[in-house]
């Protein structure tokens, strides 16, 4: 009888599709949830060197909720490289603009920093609305 394990391999990986509505839950816990699921964390053959992860849809982003004050407090920066092109947005600011960014960002934090986390978020469809382009993926669309 032969108890070794078997090592996880590329071709062993099966992808799924999840469709995860995000109106009136907390930002942080459903971004956790989802970055579990894009590693694949929830997998039985689940390995830190492979992308074992699946794909997720995300809609109604315009609605997920903070706690807190975090709505004017929280602050989105960045800076073009330039002379005086710090730019700082507040998270009301951003949800108006573009309200599938802050799905996105609190994922991209919480995916583990190496060369397989711009794969990893190429899987993370975000949508402001019920509407989305993937209704075909899922049975019950």
């Amino acid at each position: 009888m032969n108890n070794s394990t078997k090592a996880t391999k590329l071709s062993d990986v099966k992808r799924e599709w999840h469709l995860v509505d995000v109106e009136e839950k907390i930002l942080g816990r459903v971004s956790s949830d989802i970055a579990k699921i894009l590693m694949g964390k929830s997998k039985p053959y689940y390995v830190s060197n492979l992308d074992c992860g699946d794909y997720i849809v995300v809609v109604n982003a315009s609605k997920v909720k903070v706690t807190g004050k975090k709505e004017y407090l929280k602050k989105y920066s960045h800076h073009s490289g330039y002379p005086g092109g710090y730019t700082e947005e507040s998270l009301g600011a951003l949800r108006k603009r573009n309200p599938s960014e802050i799905i996105r960002h609190a994922v991209l934090g919480m995916l583990p920093q190496n060369k397989l986390r711009d794969r990893m978020m190429t899987r993370l469809f975000v949508f402001e609305g019920m509407d989305h382009s993937y209704k075909d993926k899922f049975k019950n669309g």
